[in-house]
């Protein structure tokens, strides 16, 4: 029988939305009915991407707004003949968890799967533990991409709750050759590259990596660090490699990814709070050398295949970054370790195996 399943997200800087148009690909590929419903500004990112599904403009906020009140009724009335309603983060939880359980009769499973940890001042922390304990008691399934999430939603009360799989989107292979990436960044042959892929945002930990490039090129010299991505503290991040004189180049939001971290010597992370990165994943599957801060999930997904240091530790990451660069058999060693362990974290199939279970309860 088809099976109707409703995927719900709000506001997103585009990971939680390739993640979603991933399993709604696969859902609706597999033979299930699938709408994706969530902010209008999310549909060219996830519509073209979510094969069979059908996108719905539900205006989820990425705060409370009087818009809130609609975003209830609308998920009411599309979650009414589904069987399945699965929401992302925090927010679009909370509110499908209203719209859902405040009906008479019948009702879809509820699954939410939380993305990320809340952060921010005292005000943005107590509505978010408000918001945790509607999502932790009114869902059937919690799933945490990290296991601090999945412990803060059992002590909010959730009945079930586990780790969420999410397998990085499938990117196109390196186009060019390692010496052709070197080159198009204008790198010496005997330039060291280092290459961090992230949004520019405060849970990247961008304060962190400038310092670090700035203590690690006390030793390598000729140390290059390139990060890929664009975000709302580019302006800012400029202006601290500006007066640290730091060898970061911002190379803002780029299509060559995988070239880029196919040409480096080292990726590093150096996020505050990280689920299950998506960029590390991509890292260890093309074999890199990863250095990374020790942040939420990283461990969880890197095992021992990566240098792991303590967030917000420069001195420690730079000083991780310049060892790894000094040792090349320590960077093969690296590599082969992220290649064995990128053949053994979960992919689609794990994922649908995981949601079949919880959808059907």
């Amino acid at each position: 029988m088809t099976r109707r399943v409703l995927q719900v997200l709000g506001s997103s800087a585009g990971g939680v939305a390739r993640h979603v148009a991933q399993v709604a690909a696969a859902l609706a590929g597999a033979g299930d009915q699938v709408v994706v419903a969530g902010p209008s500004a999310l549909a060219e990112t996830v519509a073209p991407s979510a094969g069979g599904a059908r996108f719905a403009a539900v205006e989820i906020a990425d705060r409370p707004h009087a818009s809130d009140l609609r975003a209830v009724s609308r998920l009411a009335r599309l979650a009414r003949d589904a069987d399945a309603v699965h929401a992302h983060g925090l927010r679009a939880g909370a509110l499908t968890v209203l719209a859902v359980r405040g009906r008479p009769g019948r009702r879809p499973r509820v699954v939410v799967t939380l993305h990320n940890l809340p952060v921010g001042g005292r005000a943005v922390r107590a509505v978010s533990a408000v918001l945790g304990r509607v999502v932790a008691r009114g869902a059937d399934v919690v799933l945490g991409v990290s296991g601090d999430l999945v412990a803060l939603s059992r002590s909010q009360g959730a009945r079930v709750a586990e780790r969420a799989l999410v397998p990085a989107p499938a990117r196109p292979a390196p186009s060019r050759g390692t010496g052709e990436t070197r080159a198009a960044l204008g790198l010496a042959s005997t330039d060291e590259l280092v290459v961090t892929v992230a949004r520019l945002a405060p849970q990247k930990g961008l304060d962190t990596l400038v310092r670090a490039a700035s203590a690690a090129a006390r030793t390598r010299p000729a140390l290059r660090w390139v990060v890929a991505g664009d975000g709302p503290l580019r302006d800012q991040v400029e202006a601290a490699v500006r007066a640290a004189s730091a060898p970061v180049t911002l190379l803002g939001r780029r299509e060559d990814v995988a070239d880029l971290l196919a040409a480096a010597d080292v990726v590093a992370s150096t996020a505050v709070w990280e689920g299950q990165p998506i960029a590390v994943q991509e890292a260890l599957a093309l074999g890199s050398a990863v250095v990374a801060t020790d942040a939420g999930g990283t461990r969880e997904v890197t095992g021992d295949a990566a240098v792991l240091v303590p967030v917000g530790d420069a001195e420690a990451l730079g000083a991780a970054v310049a060892a790894v660069l000094a040792d090349a058999s320590r960077r093969d060693t690296l590599r082969q370790a992220a290649r064995d362990r990128a053949a053994r974290l979960p992919q689609l199939p794990d994922v649908l195996a995981q949601l079949e279970t919880h959808y059907r309860g």
